[in-house]
């Protein structure tokens, strides 16, 4: 199925326009970035590049499910202009941070670079992808950052859109979770799937033990049991009764999680399951495993507050024009000038994090100008951020789909590592490094 028309309508009127007036075919550079983070959060994660590639690839109107015709008898496009869809391919370039990479206010995202008629017909799909995986991730990463060594389960399927929860498991797995309840987001990325059975389980049998007998037979004692259904204690004690000491985890569910968790650890060790780990869920947030770091819990499962992004549903990203070709056939640098903080710095731009020596990150350094060269930032002492997606039409196979996702899961934990104490606080505060967006005349690093 294309994608196509995953699209909002002004981009194709602007591209009708554009391609009565000559427009069209002029060179374009648009850029995507984060005016600012969400409330409380000190960096952001950049996560959906991957995913968006392969949507980008699929991004054509002459599809056979009728796209082209449906324009047309909609009257949304001219002739003309569905001609030209017809023959659609983004032939463009595309760089932006490597997926798996922090980001901060300001950050160059993303960047595509071609004629204006095939970059402008992308912004709501870049948009939709990254607003939702970013923000996703984002949360991730305080949850697993929270959690510390202790695994982190995504199972928020049940509490998002059919279509998003996928893209939620993947984000989450890029920054750090370790498995998901979704069976779609394993078979097309290969990330680990998970799951054992809920309380209804428990209740279509006569019996918690007749219940508990069923599961561990047709999983063995490689499972986990949900013990909350009725009696912990009692449920507890039969889990270990039926499995034995082998008995790979039980499930806590409700109550005072860190109570709760304490006495069945105790109980656990008393009856001679020491290895039998404790796993709870029941709407977590990275506020409420934080409160779980001194209670002996094994692993958390987290649904709702992840897929919605922990209070940041959307990660406020935009995507703008920064640059266009002038009458001699250069790029000049174009940007609004609108009030109220929406403004725009102009130009193409390369970005690097400067580190110190203790390999500390110092700052986002965001380069701009004529002399600005994909290899300035480390000609200037920094660590470069941006990589190549598109070259001219062609992807970067090591860069979407699947492919591309233990690289991300390694960055991810690398970026995050390099951060001062203060920018691993969950509590609100500035950004954990400032944004310093330098002009560039000459051509240094070109």
């Amino acid at each position: 199925m294309s994608t196509a028309l995953l699209t909002d309508k002004y981009e194709l009127t602007m591209l009708e326009a554009a391609l009565a007036d000559g427009a069209a075919n002029r060179r374009a550079v648009f850029e995507v970035f984060a005016r600012r983070l969400p409330r409380g959060r000190r960096y952001g994660v950049v996560a959906g590049t991957g995913r968006l590639m392969e949507l980008i690839q699929g991004f054509a109107f002459d599809a056979p499910d009728g796209t082209l015709e449906w324009l047309l008898a909609s009257k949304t496009v001219s002739p003309r202009t569905a001609e030209w869809l017809a023959g659609y391919k983004f032939g463009g370039s595309i760089s932006g941070y490597a997926e798996g990479e922090l980001y901060f206010p300001g950050s160059p995202v993303l960047t595509v670079d071609g004629t204006f008629a095939e970059c402008v017909i992308l912004e709501t799909i870049i948009l939709s992808v990254l607003n939702h995986d970013c923000a996703v991730a984002s949360a991730a990463s305080r949850m697993t950052l929270a959690a510390e060594e202790r695994p982190c389960l995504e199972m928020g399927a049940r509490r998002t859109h059919e279509e998003a929860a996928p893209a939620a498991a993947r984000a989450a797995y890029v920054a750090g979770f370790a498995g998901t309840s979704m069976l779609e987001a394993g078979r097309r990325w290969g990330i680990p799937v998970i799951g054992t059975a809920a309380h209804a389980f428990t209740l279509i049998h006569d019996s918690e033990r007749e219940a508990f007998t069923a599961q561990l037979a047709s999983q063995g004692v490689a499972t986990t049991l949900l013990v909350d259904t009725f009696d912990v204690r009692e449920a507890v004690r039969l889990a270990v009764e039926l499995a034995g000491p082998q008995l790979r985890a039980v499930r806590l569910d409700s109550g005072d999680l860190p109570q709760l968790a304490r006495a069945v650890r105790r109980q656990l060790d008393t009856l001679g399951a020491p290895d039998t780990a404790i796993t709870v869920t029941s709407d977590l947030d990275e506020f409420a495993i934080a409160a779980l770091a001194a209670a002996p819990v094994d692993s958390y499962g987290v649904g709702t507050r992840l897929v919605t992004g922990s209070g940041a549903p959307t990660a406020q990203m935009v995507y703008k024009l920064v640059a266009r070709e002038a009458a001699g056939g250069a790029l000049e640098p174009v940007g609004k000038r609108s009030p109220g903080g929406k403004g725009t710095v102009g130009g193409a731009k390369w970005a690097g994090r400067r580190i110190d020596d203790s390999g500390a990150a110092e700052e986002e350094v965001v380069l701009a100008g004529p002399g600005v060269h994909p290899t300035a930032p480390e000609a200037y002492g920094l660590r470069p951020l941006q990589v190549p997606y598109v070259d001219h039409g062609v992807h970067d196979p090591d860069r979407s789909g699947s492919a591309c996702l233990p690289a991300a899961r390694s960055r991810h934990a690398a970026s995050r590592s390099e951060l001062p104490p203060t920018g691993l606080r969950l509590s609100e505060g500035e950004p954990a490094i400032p944004t310093i967006v330098s002009h560039i005349r000459d051509a240094a690093g070109a």
